[in-house]
């Protein structure tokens, strides 16, 4: 295992390939900013918030590669997930394949830890504290570990229901 700074996960994430991420939790504050945009109605500063990665996953997706996410989430959907529903038809608009996945579904699954990015020969973990603070960044090269968090990602995404259908309770 090797820590790596969020510079070098955006260099590896973006470096031309296919990738899966696995998503757990129901609150992220790194986004607190467009969590406060999308509560007083800013459409503009969410769209400026997303614009950078929307661009990069429509580029990943013109050259031929699949960005497949899968979000386990709890219900009722907390507020944070609520923004996330609204917003993500611009993620699957660039070309992102988002499945949701109720957390009540996932309890005989074997699942990893913590947020994973999977790619063919290594596996990003995105470490947070009870906080929802980010506290590292791991890079994972063992092909065990590949091999469960991609067996855990395709699990999780025959059970989870594609964006444009998911209904949440």
């Amino acid at each position: 295992m090797e820590l790596i700074s969020p510079e070098r996960r955006n260099e590896l994430m973006w470096a031309g390939r296919s990738f899966l991420k696995l998503e757990f939790r129901d609150r992220y504050a790194i986004d607190d900013d467009l969590f406060s945009a999308w509560r007083r109605g800013d459409k503009e500063v969410l769209i400026e918030y997303f614009a950078p990665w929307l661009d990069q996953v429509a580029a990943e997706v013109a050259a031929g590669r699949r960005l497949r996410r899968v979000r386990i989430v709890s219900e009722p959907l907390s507020e944070y997930q609520r923004t996330l529903l609204e917003v993500s038809d611009l993620g699957v608009d660039a070309g992102e394949e988002l499945r949701w996945l109720p957390r009540r579904l996932v309890s005989n699954l074997p699942l990893p830890g913590n947020d994973c990015f999977v790619f063919d020969d290594f596996v990003i973990f995105n470490v947070l504290d009870g906080n929802d603070e980010r506290v590292e960044i791991q890079l994972h090269r063992e092909p065990e570990t590949v091999k469960f968090c991609r067996d855990a990602f395709e699990a999780a995404w025959d059970l989870a229901t594609p964006h444009g259908e998911f209904k949440p309770a």
